[in-house]
């Protein structure tokens, strides 16, 4: 067998390999046979005809297309081991090049390459300050108006009043048949806020409340408003709607005195004001420091792949555009609505959609993980037991306080049932406790204090990152048509 390689710039490769004709011949003729078993020649028991007669029965083609099938399967591994390629995912037959030799011509993924470059020297100062006490006081604010008392009055509504209203959204441009049911609700409560405390996700948007400012039960207000286009709220995002509020009730509030009393009002776990202030500011540093790491690890991953040099086929960048789609998907499916239905309202295609907004975000995802798996590797990052136990005991805990997992269910299903669980646990938590100290890493490079003999293992530690076998190809029917019609048809191949 008789293989030319050539490396392609999209991060492939092409592999031309050409077979003994003897060896197609033989191959034709276990196809005929095949055919044989499944088909009845008269006069002979199945797969018991000589091949001439099989010829003659079904033609040379289906056999040909047969063989290809057959020896398809066999040559491509033999192929890949040939050539010295690591495919990263499964192979293409691109055409049958000839028959006179047999020649076929496979497209093959080449694995994602990260050269990081000089990402030792890559610098970046970390500058996270704890929030002030205005946000603290804040907070407090919030439960003030969770445990305030109200009163119904018969005046206009001012700022720090809750407002009982109905509201009835339409949408402008709604697409044909697009349900508008969450833009409206019957009765509904808001709280008018001072300006400069206006709550992120204050319903139908951020201010509405204050637009009420002055309105008496009885009243009506109509209120437009054009959403940003970034906004989480698929079905609005971008979107201009009208809102008609009708208020109905307006209730004074009387917020309680910041006092140990309101503290044990808020949990039976608080004894004074002080322990309240305490869980709350460390509550309110932890979200913080988190909002401010991922923009901080965003800026170093942007600074390394300045000098680094990232290659991967098209087909990692689709697979990781698929769990774009997924994750998009089950967001939609939280909000009542479907891809199809979130495509009729932006009026867009799946195909145009996925290149302009999918892609790039899968592109960004792919290199990020690709970055850190380079890290992970050169600096010698593992996972011992010990950690993943306790990581592993932290991710059930987080479960069981979210209420995600029906715990009392789970301990009366299957052993199989509980094992694929504990497994799917295992696997979370063992690439959050590698994400973590990989991330760790890349901060201490990025201060400037990492040194060589940070990495050197520790014996407790061991590697828990299994690899995966490549996959072999099959080949649809247009590729053994390709045989009479030389194309250049391209057939997936999967394994």
């Amino acid at each position: 067998m008789n293989i030319e390689k050539n490396i392609r710039e999209d991060h492939q490769v092409e592999l031309i390999v050409e077979v003994d004709a003897d060896r197609m011949e033989a191959m034709k003729r276990r196809a005929a046979r095949k055919l044989a078993e499944r088909g009845k020649i008269p006069g002979f028991r199945p797969g018991k005809a000589p091949y001439e007669m099989i010829r003659r029965h079904y033609g040379d083609e289906p056999i040909v297309e047969q063989a290809i099938d057959m020896l398809v399967d066999e040559i491509y591994p033999e192929a890949l081991k040939q050539a010295e390629v690591e495919p990263a995912a499964p192979g293409a037959l691109e055409k049958v090049e000839s028959m006179d030799p047999p020649k076929f011509v496979f497209r093959v993924p080449l694995a994602p390459t990260v050269d990081l470059g000089d990402y030792l020297s890559v610098r970046v100062p970390y500058e996270w300050t704890a929030p002030g006490e205005d946000k603290l006081t804040e907070a407090l604010e919030e439960f003030r108006q969770m445990y305030g008392t109200t009163e119904t009055v018969e005046r206009e509504v001012q700022e720090g009043d809750y407002v009982v209203l109905s509201i009835k959204g339409e949408k402008k441009d709604a697409a044909e048949g697009e349900d508008l049911s969450e833009l409206s609700r019957e009765s509904t409560a808001t709280l008018v806020r001072p300006e400069d405390k206006e709550s992120d996700s204050e319903w139908p948007f951020k201010g509405f409340a204050r637009q009420l400012i002055g309105l008496k039960p009885g009243e009506n207000k109509s209120v437009t408003h054009t959403y940003p286009q970034d906004f989480d709220d698929e079905k609005v995002k971008g979107a201009t709607v009208t809102f008609e509020a009708a208020v109905k009730t307006v209730r004074a509030v009387t917020l309680p005195e910041l006092n140990d009393d309101f503290a044990k009002m808020v949990g039976g776990q608080y004894e004074t004001l002080d322990q309240l202030k305490e869980v709350l500011k460390k509550d309110i540093e932890t979200r913080d420091r988190a909002n401010y790491d991922d923009e901080y690890f965003a800026k170093v991953i942007d600074k390394i792949k300045e000098s680094a040099a990232i290659k991967y086929p098209p087909q990692v960048v689709e697979h990781e555009g698929e769990h774009v789609l997924e994750d998009l998907s089950q967001r939609l499916a939280s909000q009542n609505m479907d891809l199809e239905t979130y495509f009729k309202v932006r009026n867009t295609t799946r195909e145009k959609f996925v290149e302009e907004e999918v892609r790039p975000v899968a592109i960004k995802r792919l290199e990020r993980g690709l970055v850190l798996d380079e890290i992970a590797r050169r600096h010698n990052i593992h996972i011992d037991e010990e950690s993943l136990s306790q990581e592993f005991n932290q991710t059930v805990n987080e479960l069981a306080y979210q209420g995600t997992v029906d715990f009392e269910k789970l301990n009366k299903s299957s052993k199989a049932e509980q094992a694929r669980f504990s497994n799917a646990v295992a696997s979370e938590s063992a690439n959050r406790l590698l994400t973590r100290r990989t991330l760790d890493k890349m901060k201490s490079i990025a201060l400037g204090e990492w040194k060589p003999e940070d990495d050197a293992p520790k014996a407790a530690e061991a590697e828990t990152q299994p690899e995966e076998a490549a996959p072999s190809p099959e080949v649809n029917e247009e590729a053994s048509q390709a045989v009479n019609e030389e194309s250049d048809a391209e057939t997936s191949t999967n394994s």
